[in-house]
């Protein structure tokens, strides 16, 4: 197995952190706390997690997943050991109650038209801090795999952290009470892949490698879903391994 110290991320051309660290770890601690014994208790079945072995202990790294349900990066949040840090759609923010939990926590709001300078600066000082970024490369939530944003390779290529695919099946129908239909079915499951990084001399990747890179890591992931979520990226055979190298 790889050395967690092989994980932590060569950062040092990024700018200055302005990210509080100590600041958000204390409060999304109790946040934790709240999720725990409340949110994943009362309203998401999770069946099996694995692969947590694959998360490293310290450092930064970006976790991506299939994104199928609302849940999925709440339950991402929770399985994980450590802090991370989520990706949202800047109108979050808005929704009624729901949009209480990204503002306490610290979820970085992205204006998914656009490239978001702001997002993209608030990743790096994320990063800069040695922590984990959550993302979900494809921007919205479908059952299958559609083509993915080239925005995943872009933040692993120029911060060269580590990528941790992270499959998730199950997740349609929660938030459910546990006296509904749904927590009588098959619940949440979730599988972090072994992390890898593009090769070094991407850190400033064209137009086609970007494509060629973010197309790469979706391969990777959705060899790790069953043959009915794999959507636009099905066909494993034209998956190809030219820019990543495994940790």
């Amino acid at each position: 197995m790889h050395s967690q110290n092989t994980l932590n991320a060569p950062l040092s051309q990024l700018a200055p952190t302005r990210y509080e660290h100590a600041r958000w770890e204390t409060q999304r601690r109790v946040l934790r706390f709240l999720l725990r014994t409340i949110g994943m208790t009362l309203l998401v079945k999770l069946d099996q997690v694995e692969g947590l072995e694959n998360i490293p202990a310290e450092g930064a790294a970006l976790i991506y997943i299939n994104h199928i349900a609302f849940v999925d990066p709440i339950v991402v949040v929770h399985v994980v050991p450590r802090n991370i840090v989520p990706l949202a759609k800047i109108e979050v923010y808005d929704y009624p109650l729901v949009g209480l939990f990204p503002r306490l926590w610290g979820v970085i709001p992205v204006r998914r038209e656009e490239f978001d300078r702001r997002a993209v600066q608030q990743i790096f000082e994320v990063l800069k801090a040695g922590e984990i970024v959550l993302v979900a490369p494809e921007g919205t939530r479908r059952r299958a795999l559609s083509q993915a944003k080239e925005g995943i390779a872009y933040l692993a290529a120029r911060s060269g952290v580590p990528l941790i695919p992270t499959a998730i099946t199950g997740s349609v129908g929660f938030p459910a009470f546990r006296t509904s239909r749904r927590w009588k079915e098959a619940g949440v499951r979730v599988r972090f892949g072994k992390p890898f990084r593009y090769h070094p001399q991407l850190k400033r990747p064209t137009k086609d490698e970007l494509r060629l890179m973010t197309d790469e890591a979706m391969y990777i992931l959705s060899a790790m879903l069953p043959p009915a979520l794999r959507g636009d990226y099905s066909n494993l055979e034209k998956a190809t391994q030219t820019t990543i190298e495994w940790l």
